[in-house]
């Protein structure tokens, strides 16, 4: 038995034997042709592209239909490449001029494309687009040596899948009754097959390095997607623990939502916490109000932008929107304006180091048509419901006022021209870096609420990449300064009678969840699916109980004993957290 430990990208439990998947997948056994037959083969090459394009759409249709129509941009995304006249030219000269095989010139521009891709990339997000790349020269391929693309219709029983990595219409194909999960070598949480795993509820593990070498097809497999670990060769007595795991989480996780979803998210002693969801598409909304958030805290908008080769259009904003409004039906969200850099790039971007670059806002601020665009749509956007604007990644009072007077510009200049929109909307910035936290007595008097993003508080903090497995263990909610300057900010918003929520993962993670009821925070915006647990939570302890355990937790030293007492306190009060 080996157990090895990834990245938990879809959460669940899945066990069942392994269908390793090539990684190739094709093979090109000709490289070059005669003079006589360069227009054959350019036709040849032609009905390629017309055929993967074809396939494509058809995917897309699929995906849309099954998943949700915000997921086709994903494979826009390949559509585009396909389209790309530069990409297209390059091919053909290497047939016309240098007598290639299509295949031959397929393979090598895109694995061209690849290396400089991967080379180029400074950040987890741009590493993980090279799977794009990959998918499209397999459709390519696939078209041209008239082999259709493996998609597992031809088991007889539910596997689990093991691969090097996969294709997002790899993913997307997958059937949830044939395919119980699957774990690869690379990948991460912001990659495509995450993203869409995560839509079709199968559990995943990602960044595993060596899965693929050290499974057999047809071994037996464990994926716990909850944990990011991989159990191969499980001997009786761990399977049957992990299936008692699967079916205790399954079935307390529906309980959990039919008792609670009426009942607001209040401690035992009468403090009322709001609790709303994070969401990165408008129709993630639905599933976040059947599971009990009484609003959207951070609706992040950047799945416009990353993949496109321009900034949306007004309208193509204000219709999203306007969509998230209407599913929201009277419920407050904040619409985050767009966090671009870092780990999520727009195709006109190019950093060489992303997340201390010109990121979130100020790359909108040096890019001010892009920005007054956005604004103007969210304000036109706000009569339909009770919308507030949030800026992110400010980090001193100056990028502040700056952001402000851009927004009260765009305002008079839709006055002018009989634009409706909230002239009383709620501006908010959220607290993401330690510059930001520690001056938040400035910040507070000149904004109407805060919202702490702690994925990027604890890099900026810590000084630790979240995304590089190196020092991964070095990133620490628990941290004594990452604690410290959580409690400033909100004992700060207090002062100023300002609201203060978090949005960051720390806030749907069970172990920290009665620290931040004891030290004063009245919201939480979590992911979708954690709502029913933090709910929970909040509902077993009183605040008296709470404001002990934080101050107790905030007096400890040291980091892995903040978080061994912090975890002991919520088994205690939440012993389901142990399954």
């Amino acid at each position: 038995m080996l157990k090895m430990e990834g990245v938990a990208a879809s959460p669940g439990v899945a066990i069942g034997r392994a269908f390793v998947l090539d990684a190739e997948g094709v093979r090109i056994r000709r490289r070059y042709i005669d003079h006589d037959e360069i227009q054959h083969e350019l036709d040849r090459f032609q009905k390629a592209m017309e055929s993967a394009l074809e396939d494509i759409e058809e995917t897309e249709s699929t995906v849309a239909e099954n998943i949700g129509p915000d997921y086709r941009e994903i494979f826009s995304v390949h559509k585009r490449m396909l389209q790309d006249e530069q990409l297209k030219g390059q091919i053909r000269e290497l047939i016309a001029d240098r007598l290639c095989t299509p295949e031959h010139a397929v393979a090598k521009t895109l694995r061209t494309y690849h290396r400089i891709f991967l080379r180029e990339a400074k950040d987890d997000y741009l590493a993980q687009r090279v799977t794009d790349i990959h998918d499209v020269e397999h459709r390519l391929l696939r078209a041209l040596l008239g082999q259709k693309q493996e998609d597992l219709s031809h088991l007889q029983e539910p596997v689990v899948v093991i691969a090097h990595d996969l294709t997002p219409s790899q993913t997307a194909a997958f059937d949830p009754k044939k395919i119980l999960g699957f774990a690869t070598n690379a990948g991460g949480k912001t990659s495509h097959s995450a993203i869409v795993a995560r839509a079709l509820k199968i559990p995943a593990v990602v960044g595993l390095g060596n899965v693929e070498n050290e499974v057999s097809g047809g071994e037996m497999v464990i994926i716990d997607g909850h944990q990011g670990v991989v159990v191969i060769g499980p001997d009786t007595d761990t399977i049957t623990r992990y299936e008692e795991r699967g079916r205790s989480i399954h079935l307390f996780e529906a309980q959990l939502v039919k008792e609670l979803h009426d009942l607001p998210a209040e401690t035992l002693d009468g403090r009322r916490i709001t609790l709303l969801a994070n969401i990165e598409f408008p129709s993630e909304v639905k599933v976040a109000v059947e599971l009990g958030a009484e609003g959207i805290g951070l609706y992040r908008t950047e799945f416009l932008y990353v993949g496109a080769k321009k900034p949306p259009t007004e309208r193509e904003q204000y219709e999203a929107y306007v969509q998230t409004i209407k599913e929201l039906a009277g419920r407050p969200a904040i619409i985050r304006t767009v966090d671009l850099g870092a780990d999520k790039l727009w195709s006109g971007m190019q950093e060489k180091n992303p997340f201390l670059g010109c990121r979130s806002l100020r790359f909108c601020l040096r890019h001010m048509e892009m920005f007054r665009c956005q604004l103007s749509a969210i304000l036109r956007a706000s009569v339909l419901g009770e919308v507030s604007l949030m800026f992110p990644l400010v980090t001193s009072l100056e990028e502040l006022r700056e952001a402000k007077a851009v927004l009260r510009d765009v305002m008079s200049e839709m006055r002018t021209d009989g634009v409706a929109f909230n002239e009383d909307i709620r501006v908010g910035i959220m607290i993401e870096v330690p510059s930001a936290a520690l001056t938040a007595d400035s910040l507070a008097k000149e904004t109407d609420f805060f919202s702490i993003g702690t994925n990027d508080l604890i890099q900026y903090t810590l000084a630790v990449d979240r995304n590089n497995q190196t020092v991964a263990q070095l990133y620490s909610p628990a941290h004594p300064a990452v604690l410290r300057l959580i409690e400033y900010v909100i004992e700060t918003g207090r002062r100023h009678g300002i609201p203060v929520a978090i949005c960051g993962e720390m806030g749907g993670e069970i172990d920290y969840i009665i620290l931040l009821v004891g030290m004063g925070l009245t919201e939480f915006s979590v992911t979708p699916a954690m709502i029913p647990d933090v709910k929970k939570v909040i509902r077993s302890i009183t605040y008296e109980e709470a404001k002990a355990i934080a101050e107790k937790a905030i007096s400890i030293t040291e980091a892995t004993e903040v978080l061994r007492f912090l975890r002991k306190e919520a088994r205690r009060v939440f012993p389901q957290h142990e399954m």
